[in-house]
């Protein structure tokens, strides 16, 4: 019986395989992810300049250049639409602040790649944050994908700030009221400048941001050297001042 069971699940898995190796589902398999892609595409385009709560199904499809049933083969709804839209962009930001959230070495450099990444990103896709914000205290489902995506980067900033607390590179604070504040200073200033046309300045924004981060979290001081050597500086500096 197990035999027979192994055979079969064989000749499935070798029926699978052949039908992905066959060049006409390939093409099949690029129309759809084209499909798809020319929707997500159509929805950025039309919150560039217009709110969620005015995007229609039909007018989505229109813009996308494809039927109506089209848009449920890939989708639920608006919301599942726009939660795609917002997961996706949350993937793009974390992979450019990886630099910093990651990184090891002097974190300066590491966290102005990191912004530069931020800004990138947002100035190109600015539009999703500002319609999932604006929807989410009157939808309950947005919220949560809102609240979500916030508390996201929240635990992933306080980790960050906290082990660079015991390294003596960041001073002793509550790293997540700090963490907290930093990324929703961030949010508003990039939905502000960059979640409609026309667009704010690029580079002022990424050094607003900059400078409130470094000034925050390394006192807008240079952090490269040798740790005990900052540490023991900074404990000649405290017992100057108590004596």
């Amino acid at each position: 019986m197990r035999a027979l069971t192994y055979d079969i699940m064989s000749d499935t898995k070798q029926s699978q395989i052949r039908r992905r190796n066959d060049p006409r589902n390939r093409r099949t398999l690029r129309k759809s992810e084209r499909t798809r892609q020319a929707i997500l595409d159509a929805a950025l385009k039309f919150l560039w300049t217009h709110p969620f709560r005015d995007l229609t199904v039909g007018e989505l499809m229109s813009l996308a250049g494809t039927s109506r049933p089209a848009f449920y083969q890939y989708f639920e709804d608006l919301h599942g639409l726009m939660e795609t839209l917002l997961h996706a962009i949350e993937k793009d930001i974390f992979g450019v602040a990886t630099p910093w959230l990651q990184g090891e070495g002097d974190p300066l450099p590491l966290l102005e790649e990191s912004m530069e990444g931020l800004v990138r990103v947002c100035y190109q896709q600015g539009p999703i944050l500002r319609a999932v914000s604006d929807a989410a205290p009157m939808d309950e489902r947005l919220e949560k994908a809102w609240t979500n995506f916030l508390k996201d980067f929240d635990d992933a900033v306080t980790q960050r700030i906290e082990q660079h607390q015991k390294t003596g590179l960041i001073l002793p604070f509550d790293a997540r009221s700090v963490a907290i504040a930093l990324n929703r200073m961030d949010a508003y200033l990039l939905i502000h400048h960059f979640g409609r046309r026309p667009r704010g300045n690029r580079d002022s924004v990424r050094k607003a941001i900059l400078q409130v981060w470094v000034s925050t979290l390394y006192s807008g001081q240079a952090v490269s050297g040798d740790v005990s050597e900052r540490r023991a500086k900074r404990a000649k500096t405290s017992r100057s001042k108590t004596s």
